[in-house]
């Protein structure tokens, strides 16, 4: 696991660079992304992070990020369009059989 990252740019960068390796038709959670960046109870950070993603380059497919349940946190259909195209199912803002597509990015990547 890394070190703590304090500076909001680089912990920013870092959270990207995470989201950006979710594969299509998976998704994680913000406290999986926090735990992968090395923030101790970041969930939060991660959440706010994701406010942050557009225009970033390469693109950050929030849509992939999810609450810890599941849900699809303060979508307004967007995120489920987009999780839906790439075959992930929704149902009342909630993704349909959500541990069998976790991806867990401290197992699936090398940080």
């Amino acid at each position: 696991m890394q070190s703590k990252i304090t500076d909001t740019e680089s912990v920013y960068k870092a959270i990207f660079d995470i989201v950006r390796c979710i594969p299509k038709g998976r998704v994680t959670s913000y406290g999986a992304v926090a735990k992968a960046a090395g923030l101790k109870s970041g969930a939060r950070m991660v959440g706010r992070a994701m406010s942050f993603v557009h225009g970033q380059k390469p693109p950050v497919p929030v849509q992939r990020v999810v609450n810890s349940s599941g849900q699809l946190s303060g979508d307004d259909g967007t995120r489920a369009k987009k999780l839906a195209a790439e075959k992930v199912q929704v149902k009342n803002n909630r993704v349909v059989d959500f541990k069998k597509v976790f991806w867990d990015p401290v197992t699936e990547i090398e940080l």
